[in-house]
């Protein structure tokens, strides 16, 4: 695997699965519904990468896990910006594939099949305790923080298994999920979210 040690990503992002609140792989636990069905979705304030810009574009990754996570055989997506230029678009994909490092690294170590790569238009929004995603036809999701028993933001920092282990995560719950693509249909509420900033490096 070859690495960079030149690229270098800040901003937030949000996921949200099939499993109830709050979602048990993080602690390596086995899913709550047997299967995971994980959409993550970056929005990057700034981002570096041997010298090209990637300020204020967006990626998402779908993932289907058969089981228990920490088994790998994980089917992934990824989806690119449609604004992303060429040069953007190979930056984001060696580092969201996992092949410059870092973090998504470990996270790629899990993935047994790359279902492909697309770019589509998607508007991400981060709105108070609310997150958004809306990514062309194929994909809606908003989630919303749950209230900790002392007001604020209810959160889990350092588990087993993250998308972010620089920040604590606020735990949410979705008030919509719908994913069509890759002959998978996905719709369903009121199940896991979370949400954080997020950086990453090699």
């Amino acid at each position: 695997m070859s690495t960079s040690n030149s690229w270098h990503l800040e901003g937030s992002y949000f996921e949200a699965c099939n499993c109830e609140t709050a979602c048990p792989c993080v602690w390596f636990n086995p899913p709550s519904e047997g299967d995971c069905k994980l959409l993550v979705a970056w929005h990057i304030d700034k981002g570096r990468s041997e010298g090209v810009t990637l300020d204020g574009l967006n990626v998402v990754l779908a993932c289907y896990a058969p089981g228990h996570m920490k088994e790998g055989n994980w089917q992934a997506a990824l989806y690119l910006d449609e604004r992303a230029d060429s040069a953007q678009s190979d930056a984001l994909v060696r580092i969201f594939s996992g092949q410059s490092g870092g973090h998504p690294a470990v996270l790629a170590g899990f993935v047994g099949q790359v279902l492909g790569v697309k770019h589509v238009p998607m508007t991400y929004e981060a709105l108070g305790k609310e997150r958004r995603l809306l990514m062309s036809d194929l994909a809606e999701v908003s989630i919303r923080a749950i209230d900790g028993i002392a007001g604020g933001e209810a959160t889990i920092a350092n588990p087993s298994l993250c998308v972010v282990p620089s920040h604590p995560s606020v735990v949410a719950k979705s008030e919509s999920y719908r994913y069509r693509d890759y002959g998978f249909d996905w719709e369903f509420s009121g199940r896991n979210g979370y949400f954080s900033p997020f950086v990453y490096h090699p």
